[in-house]
């Protein structure tokens, strides 16, 4: 049996693919990763021994730029990767049984290569934000901030829909095929998977519509060591806060590290910095702030004191696994989503808004360390209800789809 699975995005879509990928060799399938060229991707996939097919462009190239991409931008990149979908796509999908794509922007031209071959397709998704939308605007009824964003969300999956709806329409003509009917059942499919877990994201009920099909994260094992020097840096004190913010680009790094060591100061607390996609450094030589790059976090969170964050979804997943307090401070997409669900589960402390100061950020702190709000012991009884069989779980349920 072999399986293609594809998804163009951060780490942290690509990172459950290669979980996906591991399970299913376990099962005795041969899988194989369409992702970006990104060279962080490249390292991952070969240190899990899984092949991996270079697909558009790198993610870094098009955030990490100089200016914020534009709509033409963004019109370019669903017409290139749709086309992929009719190229790199379509040969790589040579052989194989059944095509599983994560995210719009992938899912578009992996739902046309699994149509030329004639093989099955599958859509997943990591948070209930990438199940497909309404197709009818939500009604404004209410005025609460999650009215507002809901209906923004709506607004903003519609212009996204738009863009790549027209693009396939358009490399589809090219390659003599019939106009799709209806965009969101071509792509979503009306049976999609939530590869999140039930604790954190259960699948939404009003979604009635739909058969929502939620396996568990993909949760890929991570068995290095910690570096020699993380670990003395953690024998010299009490567990420091852990800051990061993963694949995140921020025009003003400086400031983050400066709120971020001067909150750990206040309270106290020695920091552990990821330098992150956004190249967080020190501000000063003080010895009370150690810089990592790329470490096993699922060997790190259990032995720090609260993990700050910007939501992303294996980032949640692994530090709700940890049993350690957190604070999210949201920046885009489904992240103020994951911050509301460790807030109202009273394992951390979601940050107003994207942009912390020193002040707010240890006022989240001292809320997540402070023993009378029970947030460790919350956070240590969430871990023990969350599953790590999820990847294994969807492997065997793809292997069936490809069966039948």
């Amino acid at each position: 049996m072999r399986v293609l699975l594809t998804t163009w995005g951060s780490r942290g879509d690509v990172q459950p693919l290669v979980a996906l990928a591991v399970a299913l060799r376990g099962l005795g399938a041969e899988a194989v990763v369409c992702a970006p060229p990104d060279e962080e991707f490249a390292t991952l996939l070969d240190r899990a021994r899984v092949p991996l097919v270079p697909i558009g462009p790198t993610v870094r190239s098009v955030t990490a730029g100089a200016k914020p991409p534009t709509a033409a931008d963004a019109v370019r990149l669903a017409s290139d990767l749709v086309a992929a979908g009719f190229g790199t796509l379509a040969a790589a999908a040579e052989g194989c049984d059944v095509v599983l794509a994560n995210g719009m922007m992938a899912a578009a031209g992996a739902r046309g290569a699994a149509e030329r071959l004639g093989i099955p397709y599958v859509y997943a998704c990591y948070h209930v934000r990438g199940l497909p939308p309404r197709k009818t605007a939500p009604a404004a009824s209410g005025q609460s901030a999650k009215d507002a964003a809901d209906k923004a969300y709506w607004e903003q999956g519609q212009k996204s829909i738009s863009i790549f709806a027209d693009a396939l329409s358009s490399h589809r003509a090219g390659a003599g095929l019939p106009p799709v009917e209806d965009f969101l059942d071509y792509v979503y499919t009306d049976r999609p998977w939530l590869a999140a877990d039930a604790t954190l994201c259960p699948a939404p009920p009003e979604r009635t519509d739909i058969e929502v099909v939620q396996t568990g994260a993909w949760i890929l094992p991570d068995h290095r060591p910690l570096p020699e020097g993380l670990e003395a840096f953690l024998a010299a004190g009490e567990p420091p806060v852990y800051v990061g913010f993963g694949s995140m680009v921020t025009a003003s790094p400086a400031d983050i590290t400066r709120v971020a060591i001067e909150a750990g100061r206040a309270l106290g607390r020695r920091v552990i910095l990821a330098r992150g996609w956004a190249d967080l450094a020190p501000i000063d030589d003080a010895d009370d702030c150690f810089v990592i790059g790329d470490v096993n976090q699922q060997a790190l969170f259990p032995r720090v004191a609260a993990i700050v964050h910007h939501g992303g979804a294996g980032t949640t997943t692994t530090a709700s696994r940890s049993g350690t307090p957190q604070v999210v401070v949201p920046q885009i997409g489904d992240q103020p989503s994951w911050a509301t669900s460790v807030a109202e589960l009273g394992i951390g402390v979601a940050h107003p808004g994207p942009t912390a100061t020193t002040d707010s950020l240890t006022t989240a702190l001292t809320t997540a360390l402070d023993p009378q709000a029970r947030t460790r012991a919350k956070a240590v009884a969430v871990a023990d209800t969350m599953s790590t069989d999820g990847a294994t779980v969807a492997a065997k349920l793809l292997l069936d789809t490809a069966s039948i």
